[in-house]
């Protein structure tokens, strides 16, 4: 597995919440489970004061993609570096999964889990993954859905980093709603042009 894919893991803890909305489905020991996946062995240790922890984990982690998203990427690294020193990782090489067409391994970095609780092995992995992710790409390349109230987290793995949006619901959504808006403006624009006709010419010759 190439390490930028674990940022991954930082999205979906990001995005179960959306704070516009007033939404929030961390809520159980099962929902934070459901974030490992369900072969996960970090999963089979949470606990329910695994909840409160990964709540704050969260937080922090969309921090740094806020601070990306406003451009301030110094900010993003800083943030980043943080998490990364207080949940540091254990890499190792491993073949697991991975086999070629003789039947040999296809050795590659995975990030091993010697952590204490659930809420230390996610928070690591998952800043791990979003540092590989960030010197990878750019911290361009974090961003905030543009589409509000959503404001989920998205990685721009675009060619010519164009995302501006967390899927193609919310990118649909938002030019819907462009649309429209540019309709209200032509129409507005349309009586304005001719309520000023129509009192041009109903102004008498003489008083023009």
């Amino acid at each position: 597995m190439e390490l930028a894919s674990y940022s991954d893991y930082a999205v979906r803890l990001v995005n179960t919440e959306e704070p516009a909305r007033g939404s929030d489905s961390l809520t159980s020991v099962e929902a934070v489970r459901e974030l490992f996946g369900a072969a996960s062995q970090m999963a089979r240790r949470v606990t329910d004061s695994d909840v409160t922890r990964f709540r704050s984990i969260r937080a922090r982690l969309r921090a740094v993609f806020t601070a990306a998203d406003a451009g301030d990427h110094g900010g993003a690294v800083d943030l980043l570096n943080s998490l990364l020193l207080e949940f540091p990782v254990s890499p190792q090489i491993s073949g697991h999964d991975f086999l070629d067409d003789e039947g040999r391994p296809r050795w590659h970095m995975h990030l091993a889990d010697h952590s204490s609780n659930a809420t230390t092995g996610y928070a690591a992995i998952a800043a791990m993954g979003l540092a590989f992710h960030l010197t990878e790409y750019g911290a361009d390349r974090l961003g905030l859905c543009q589409a509000a109230p959503c404001r989920n987290a998205y990685l721009d793995t675009s060619t010519n980093r164009s995302r501006r949006y967390c899927s193609d619901r919310c990118a649909t959504r938002a030019n819907v709603a462009a649309y429209r808006a540019r309709k209200r403006r032509e129409v507005g624009a349309a009586d304005t042009g001719r309520t000023a006709e129509a009192s041009q010419a109903s102004t008498a010759p003489g008083e023009r």
